[in-house]
């Protein structure tokens, strides 16, 4: 993975300092979209070197985060996608409204003003990556941005270069989406009681 000191070239130091904040959240955002180590560093490395080449067309004092990671996720859309391993694909459907609202409320987690991006704080990063993984990929790379990342609707929505509207309709279905698979899994993995679960079918 780069450090933020490996060839930052004539962009100056201006770049070194914008690009070492954004490496550590950037590799994160990178493993949860290809779903392995290698390619997220291969695909971090890209879109730094692609940042670099670019940073002229940068305005400092604008949101440098999320213009670095609209190079990240359209490298990723038109490199990598192909390549990643993709998980179990989760079916609308079977994800009823307010699952785990319901559910958390029950578990004594709607004091945390998400209860989705709750129990994501307290599963692990491979946990976290396979149920993204199993999102189609417009609703992984919103609820990606969305969840890990803490982006705000207008920063996701420069991001992927799509309206605000857009990014609402697609966080609402990738919530459906993630809700039953993230709640059995807190089950699971004991961060939530099992008295607060029960099966919906």
């Amino acid at each position: 993975m780069m450090t933020g000191k490996e060839s930052t070239g004539s962009a100056g130091p201006e770049f070194e300092r914008l690009l070492r904040v954004v490496l550590e959240p950037g590799y994160r955002t990178a493993l949860r979209l290809t779903g392995n180590a290698s390619d997220a560093e291969d695909l971090l490395q890209d879109a730094a070197l692609l940042a670099l080449k670019g940073f002229d067309s940068f305005r400092i004092g604008s949101n440098f985060k999320a213009w670095f990671f609209r190079i990240l996720f359209n490298r990723f859309y038109s490199v990598y996608r192909r390549q990643r391993r993709t998980g179990t694909a989760v079916d609308l459907e079977e994800a009823p409204e307010g699952l785990v609202f319901d559910r958390a409320e029950a578990a004594g987690l709607l004091r945390d003003a998400d209860p989705i991006a709750a129990v994501f704080g307290r599963l692990d990063v491979e946990t976290v990556t396979e149920a993204l993984l199993a999102l189609p990929d417009d609703y992984r790379s919103v609820a990606t941005l969305y969840f890990t990342q803490d982006f705000s609707y207008q920063d996701i929505a420069e991001v992927l270069e799509v309206p605000i509207g857009t990014v609402r309709s697609r966080l609402h279905r990738a919530r459906r989406l993630l809700q039953q698979a993230l709640w059995k899994t807190a089950v699971e993995s004991g961060i939530v009681s099992s008295g607060a679960w029960s099966d919906p079918s």
